[in-house]
């Protein structure tokens, strides 16, 4: 397995019940896609790498604004009890839908340049989850912002110059 390159696609929350399903956060625009029978996930440590033994999907399903899936081979709870909380799984670059030209994978955004009205304002940290939706954290002139992340303030994203363009509402960012 080694020279492949994973992308997190969901992230460990808790087991559920007593028969070995678990709750995950989708890290993916397309979880129907990914979550599937039989598909494989690869626990990841820290830097992106396989970390553990591969586990397949038997069967997910949507679950409130999680994932519920069983995995093959885990009957019980007490083997995902075992499981460390937030432990990111993959799946290899290759079998993942290439982002369009007006996105990043989540691993692009902490470094992007943030540019308002022509001018690099600050950079981009990372993308929060919030219960009204995703929030880009900011980094302007020393102070971190969290700022929507969705149209309209989101205006462009430039993939190639690693560049994402906002139109924020007055005051916004003097916060």
């Amino acid at each position: 397995m080694s020279g492949v390159e994973y992308l997190g696609v969901a992230r460990f929350h808790k087991p559920h019940g007593l028969n070995g399903e678990a709750l995950v956060f989708a890290l993916t625009s397309e979880p129907d896609a990914v979550f599937t029978e039989g598909r494989e996930l690869t626990p990841l440590d820290d830097a992106g790498n396989p970390a553990e033994t591969v586990v397949i999907i038997e069967r997910a399903r949507r679950y409130h604004r999680e994932w519920l899936i069983k995995f093959r081979g885990v009957d019980d709870r007490s083997t995902l009890d075992q499981w460390s909380r937030q432990a990111l799984l993959g799946v290899p670059r290759a079998d993942l839908t290439p982002p369009r030209e007006n996105q990043l994978y989540k691993h692009e955004i902490p470094g992007t340049s943030v540019v308002v009205g022509g001018k690099v304002v600050g950079v981009a940290l990372e993308v929060v989850s919030g219960p009204a939706g995703d929030l880009l954290s900011l980094d302007v002139g020393g102070k971190e912002l969290l700022v929507p992340f969705r149209k309209p303030i989101v205006k462009r994203i430039d993939r190639e110059a690693r560049q994402i363009e906002l139109d924020p509402p007055p005051g916004l960012l003097d916060l």
